[in-house]
């Protein structure tokens, strides 16, 4: 009991180890707006399946880009925008669009794996790729992850109202004259970026705790335009920051501390959201009581 309790958290030498963490919680805090704010729209848009199978094709590519000295963060790009270009441009329609993520799932795990497994390096490289590696971001690889982190927010900035429009009621923004096609097209892509971030903090199996989690979190506690993103972002933020902490030192991937804290918020949240739908209720019979019995009377 003992010895797996101190796999799981280690906090001795503690302040020596964080100094080494400086470039993941940076990582963590720009994966946390990241995911914070797609995930806002992969909930509204209902995306969170086509996430896991970007997510799938990005893990394909980082470990192409491994074997093959290109790069991870480069291979794990390519394969994400491969992905989400597939979905978006074939996938018009939910049931076609779940079609084709179940086709590009497997296909991308065949492939990453096949990857991996000609690839001559540490198995501990090839096991970050698909749970999170916490010692893995290096200045270079965080420089790349600000610059698609920026990039992201952006574009985001750029296309906020309309996006918002049109994931709300598409056939009335095609109307109002929004280019609905090709605001799909410009999120997937986003969606892809914000993919590839999350594989290199937390694996491209758990990449889902990121971008779906934290923002159905924040649905269950308001339904605010302004409020979601922003409640997401720190939710994600959170999860991110506190899971890196607690892995700090332990012998086990950054992933399960992350989705385990993802998962807490959520119960939180669900619980909390829950409570209020019932007050509620509650309040709108109080209200109601008097007018039925005028009507009756």
């Amino acid at each position: 009991m003992n010895d797996w309790l101190a796999q799981l958290f280690d906090f001795s030498d503690y302040g020596a180890l964080i100094v080494l963490l400086h470039n993941s919680i940076l990582a963590g805090v720009v994966l946390g707006v990241v995911g914070g704010l797609v995930g806002t729209f992969v909930m509204s848009r209902d995306l969170a399946f086509a996430v896991h199978g970007i997510s799938e094709l990005s893990f394909a590519g980082a470990a192409a880009g491994l074997l093959f000295g290109v790069g991870v963060v480069e291979g794990s790009i390519a394969g994400s925008i491969v992905a989400a270009a597939l979905i978006g441009l074939l996938g018009s329609r939910a049931r076609d669009r779940n079609s084709i993520t179940a086709v590009l799932m497997p296909f991308g795990l065949g492939l990453g794996i096949l990857c991996l497994a000609l690839y001559p390096g540490r198995a501990s490289n090839r096991f970050g790729l698909l749970t999170g590696q916490i010692v893995a971001v290096d200045d270079p690889r965080l420089g790349a992850l600000a610059i698609i982190g920026v990039i992201v927010v952006a574009v985001l900035f750029l296309i906020w109202r309309p996006l918002t429009f049109a994931s709300v009621d598409a056939e009335v923004a095609v109307a109002r004259g929004v280019p609905v096609r090709a605001l799909s097209l410009v999120f997937m892509l986003v969606l892809a970026l914000a993919v590839a971030v999350g594989v290199q903090v937390v694996g491209a199996l758990l990449v889902l705790s990121v971008l779906v989690t934290l923002a159905a979190a924040a649905l269950r506690i308001t339904s605010s335009p302004l409020w979601v993103p922003v409640f997401s972002t720190l939710f994600a933020t959170v999860s991110l920051v506190g899971g890196i902490l607690l892995a700090l030192g332990a012998s086990v991937p950054i992933s399960p501390y992350v989705t385990t804290i993802s998962f807490l918020i959520y119960l939180i949240c669900r619980l909390a959201g829950t409570r209020r739908e019932r007050l509620a209720r509650r309040r709108a019979k109080i209200v109601a009581t008097p007018i039925e019995r005028g009507v009756e009377a």
